[in-house]
This record gives structure tokens, sequence and C-alpha cells, in this order.
């Protein structure tokens, strides 16, 4: 009988202990993917950046993120993958996150924020199904009645597109890192990632404002060259009805020097002197505005180059293939 009741008993500790690792099945893996990592200096000065929350740390060095460049990161991330500014992804189930090393000090903060983007989407997948629902819905809302950046419209319309099923997923991911503000639901939400999630929305207006400031003054270019061309063209059109004009008065001074009409030819040569004054000092002027008009164009060119450059800097086309 004693041994009965030690035998029921081994029986229920053993279930015990089944169902509480069964419970804690989560917290034992990423207890097994945390023993003995060390996280990279790198990879724990984004956290900071971030000022991730300890939770956010957790899902964050759990799936031990690693900053590469070419085909070392090519390997884990196809071009492709993602179609925002960032350069990185998320491999599903917690095997990884891989971050696209950036050398160029204009783009400063893009790592920052594709470190907290792959991060939501670690926090995305381990939402529970009721918890998933209700932010899908606050997600969507937000989409639908107060999203107005254009930009990140048509990121979305881009998922919607090529990965019509992950687009919600995408939403958390972007609308975390990328909109300054949120309605009050999501920002409270968001807390339990970022202590101040300002901080990486201000990433990202950073690295944009590189984008933005070079497209306004190119757009203050064009709106110049516009008018240049303008004036330049009204200016050739007018030097072409003087020059015809010099020309006819031209041939009616000849005419009357050679026909001894020296009184007329006389009155005519003042008229016609200050004529080419006016005819050189116009062609004087176009020259000058064709100049300027050249300078601009230059000036032009070299600023929309370095904004494709930096564009290709975070393309997916600039990435090597395997």
């Amino acid at each position: 009988m004693k041994t009965k009741r030690i035998q029921l008993t081994i029986l229920a500790v053993l279930l015990g202990v089944t169902g509480w690792m069964v419970w804690q099945r989560q917290a034992i893996l990423d207890w097994t993917l945390l023993y003995h990592y060390t996280p990279p200096t790198a990879v724990t000065q984004l956290a900071v950046d971030d000022e991730m929350t300890t939770k956010a740390i957790h899902l964050l060095y759990v799936n031990h993120p690693v900053i590469s460049a070419g085909k070392p990161f090519t390997s884990h991330c196809p071009p492709g993958s993602e179609k925002t500014v960032v350069l990185g992804c998320y491999v599903g189930n917690d095997r990884g996150i891989y971050l696209y090393q950036i050398s160029d000090i204009r783009l400063n903060g893009v790592e920052q924020v594709t470190a907290a983007h792959e991060m939501l989407h670690a926090a995305y997948r381990r939402l529970s199904s009721s918890n998933r629902a209700k932010l899908d819905a606050m997600l969507q809302d937000y989409y639908d009645h107060g999203l107005t950046d254009s930009r990140i419209k048509d990121t979305i319309d881009a998922y919607r597109k090529s990965e019509p099923h992950d687009v919600v997923n995408e939403m958390h991911s972007i609308f975390g890192t990328e909109v300054a503000n949120l309605p009050g639901p999501l920002e409270v939400y968001y807390k339990q990632y970022f202590t101040d999630r300002a901080k990486v929305a201000a990433y990202t207006a950073a690295y944009q404002g590189e984008f933005t400031s070079r497209q306004t003054q190119v757009t203050q270019y064009d709106t110049q060259l516009k008018s240049l061309e303008q004036q330049i063209k009204a200016n050739e059109a007018q030097l072409e009805i003087d020059k015809k004009s010099l020309a006819t008065q031209n041939q009616q001074l000849d005419s009357e020097r050679s026909s001894g009409q020296i009184a007329a030819y006389n009155s005519g040569v003042q008229s016609y002197n200050r004529a080419v004054d006016s005819y050189n000092r116009l062609l004087i002027d176009t020259k000058n505005l064709i100049n300027q008009y050249n300078t601009i164009v230059e000036q032009r060119n070299n600023i929309a180059l370095e904004e494709q450059q930096l564009a290709q800097e975070l393309s997916a086309s600039s990435l090597p293939k395997n």
C-alpha cells in the first residue's frame, strides 16, 4: 500500500513537472537561447539607443542579432525581403535577427530603427490570439482613419501586394518605429517595448530628412530652372526680332549712303547705334542667364545624384546576390 502511494506521488510530481514545463515552454526555450549568450557591444548599444524596455531587450537578445554587410547579410535576408527604408530581417520562431551594417554617417539611425522594427516582429509572433486580434483592430483602424504619411501608406500598400498575409504584422513594426504620434491606445501598447518611443521615431525622421531635404532642394532648383528657361527663350526670341530689325536698318543706311542722302544717313546712324547697343546688352544678359542656368543644372544634378546614392544604399538592388 505504501509503495503504491509512493508511486502515485511520484506520478503526480512527474505530471506536475511536465505540466509546468509545458506552461513554461517559451521561458525554457528562451533560457536555452540566452545561456552563455553575450550580446556584442554594437547590439547592446542599439538597445540603449532605442531605449528598449527589459522585455524588448529580452526579445532582441533571444534572436542573437547579427550586424553584417555583403553576402553574410544576404545569405540570411534575401534582397527585397523588406519594403521599408530599413535593411534587416527577422527569421521566424526566434531563429535570428539580421541587421545590415550602414557605414554612411548621413544614414545614422537606420540600424537603430531596423533593430526596433525586427524586434517588434518577434514581439508580434508571441502575442496570444486574443491580444493579437485586439491589436490588429487598432492598427487597421489607424491605417484607415489616422495615417496621413504618404510614404508609409505607399510602403504598407507595397506589402499588401507582395505579402498580403503579413500586412498587419508589418504595420505593427512600421507604426511603432516610424510614426511620431500615434493614438493613445497604441502609444500605451508600445510602452511595453520602449521607454521613450519618440527616440526611435526621431531616428527615422533624421535619416528621412536626408532624403526630403534633397528632394526639396531639387524642387527649388527645378522651379528656378523653369523660370530661367522661360526668360532665356523670351530673350532669344527678342534677339531674333532685333537682329532682323538691325539688318533692315543696316540695308536702309547703306542705301541712303550710296544714294547721297547724307542727312538721312547721319540721322539713321544714331538710331541704329542705339539699337545695336540695346541688342548687345540683351545678348550679354541672355548669356549670363544661360551661364546661371547651366550652373544651377550642375548643382541640381549633384543634389539629385546624392539622393540617388543614398536611396541606393538602402535599396535591396544594391545588395550582393548569393
